[in-house]
């Protein structure tokens, strides 16, 4: 059985990237935004989200922040993805429970890289 993973982003472009680099791999579930990602989270139990800081309504933080809070999904790993570069955000995001950040544009090497890091897969999803 497939490992899954949740890409929450707000761009269809990237969230379409990060699926084609890792559907063969994982089964890849979307979410355009904080409150879809915490839905689909509850619904599925994926063993990675991949999450944007910035998106409309409820954001990457904020999303991250209920996901750790819910005894039933706190187990998930999330990783941050956003062009927001200074330390702070990455200290914040790891203070909430970030397992990783991923900084935009996206390199899919680097991606794949963590992903496959995180999810103790050898080999790497290619």
């Amino acid at each position: 059985m497939k490992q899954k993973i949740l890409i929450a982003d707000d761009e269809p472009s990237v969230r379409d990237t990060v699926r084609r680099a890792l559907c063969d791999k994982f089964d890849v579930y979307e979410a355009g935004d904080g409150e879809s990602a915490v839905r689909l989270a509850a619904t599925h139990h994926p063993n990675l989200i991949i999450m944007d800081i910035l998106m409309p309504g409820k954001d990457g933080y904020t999303a991250l922040a209920e996901i750790k809070r819910n005894p039933s999904l706190t187990h998930i790993h999330v990783v941050m993805l956003t062009a927001l570069t200074q330390d702070l955000n990455v200290k914040f995001a790891e203070a909430l429970g970030a397992v990783g950040y991923l900084m935009k544009p996206i390199q899919l090497a680097i991606l794949r890289l963590k992903v496959n890091q995180v999810l103790g897969v050898s080999g790497g999803a290619k």
